[in-house]
């Protein structure tokens, strides 16, 4: 694959660490974990939108856009570092924001990555939860088009084929990391919302024939729902690469087990994982995405899904300015805590 061939706008900070969790593997009794750190890619504390942007960024560019928009929930981790990408190319940023979980809470709606959306200089507006939000989208980019503005339009969570062109590539950068370290990996765990991520990745691993199961916990689509999304994407993005039916639809898998009672609500799960991570490895995850991710891959591994002896990768998507959207979640100092402090 070479990637070169594509409009890319390099910001991210890549590669990104792949780094052992000895303490968390040692409190589960294996297997043996590792973290891929997107996380740590930059731009407003970093993430996984970061990859997929360098790509959807420069398309804007090279198509003379003015202005980008995008949509997401309230606590978008998409639409902050979109927001960063477009202060630091010097363009006009609006988002959508969707109320998925209906919450009150002012710091939900006003602190994370809400507040660094407006930090940044990006305007927002709020839509009702349960709209076709990409074409909500559509509709306000028409509104600003009519104006005389150059619109530059980006699905939820950056989840096209130019989009996924960044978790194609991440796939290459992940393998050879590992070839360079002599470390086998066995499966790769990572959360899967949008699609866009999943699809790159498993397109790239397809690809290059890496031979390494790719696993999503799902955020917020059933199960058969999840992996068509991600399926159909994949087929788009493997055309594009020029490498069309790498992909078969049993290469995707995702388990949809841990969502809980929606999108953006925690599970108990969930904040159990957020606080081992960060107390174990300090490691920061969040509520949404990389929480539930870790939810389930905590649940698989107690469960026996996984053999002791095998090595997993988790791959961290980032999203830990939405912790301060989500105070009133955690409790310390009693029963409420997932571990004792140590």
């Amino acid at each position: 694959m070479h990637f070169s061939r594509f409009p890319r706008i390099q910001l991210a900070h890549l590669p990104t660490a792949l780094e052992p969790m000895e303490r968390l593997s040692a409190e589960l009794g294996g297997p043996e974990l590792w973290i891929k750190r997107d996380d740590c890619t930059g731009l407003s504390t970093g993430g996984n939108k970061t990859r997929k942007l360098e790509f959807l960024m420069a398309e804007a560019k090279e198509q003379g856009a003015d202005m980008v928009m995008t949509q997401g929930a309230t606590q978008s981790n998409h639409a902050r570092q979109t927001a960063a990408f477009a202060a630091r190319l010097g363009l006009d940023c609006h988002i959508l924001l969707e109320d998925r979980t209906g919450s009150n809470d002012p710091n939900y709606n006003q602190n994370g990555n809400v507040f660094l959306d407006h930090l940044h200089g990006a305007t927002t507006s709020k839509c009702a939860g349960g709209l076709d939000m990409n074409a909500e989208l559509e509709k306000v980019a028409d509104e600003f088009r009519a104006k005389g503005r150059k619109v530059y339009a980006i699905p939820g969570g950056g989840s096209s084929t130019t989009g996924a062109l960044g978790y194609a590539n991440c796939a290459m950068e992940l393998v050879n990391q590992a070839n360079a370290m002599d470390l086998r990996i066995d499966h790769i765990v990572h959360a899967t919302g949008s699609a866009g991520t999943q699809a790159g990745l498993i397109t790239g691993l397809k690809a290059i024939n890496a031979n390494i199961p790719l696993l999503g916990i799902g955020v917020r689509a059933p199960k058969p729902k999840q992996e068509e999304n991600v399926y159909n994407l994949a087929v788009a993005t493997a055309e594009k690469l020029g490498c069309p039916g790498v992909v078969a639809r049993d290469d995707v898998v995702a388990n949809t087990d841990y969502v809980g009672e929606g999108y953006g609500i925690p599970t108990p799960g969930c904040i159990e994982a957020i606080e081992m991570f960060a107390r174990l490895e300090g490691i920061l995850l969040d509520p949404v995405y990389s929480g539930k991710g870790a939810a389930g891959l905590i649940d698989l591994i107690r469960n026996g899904h996984f053999k002791q002896s095998e090595r997993i990768v988790f791959l961290h998507t980032g999203g830990s300015a939405a912790l301060f959207g989500y105070t009133s979640a955690f409790s310390y100092g009693g029963a409420g805590s997932a571990i004792a402090a140590e």
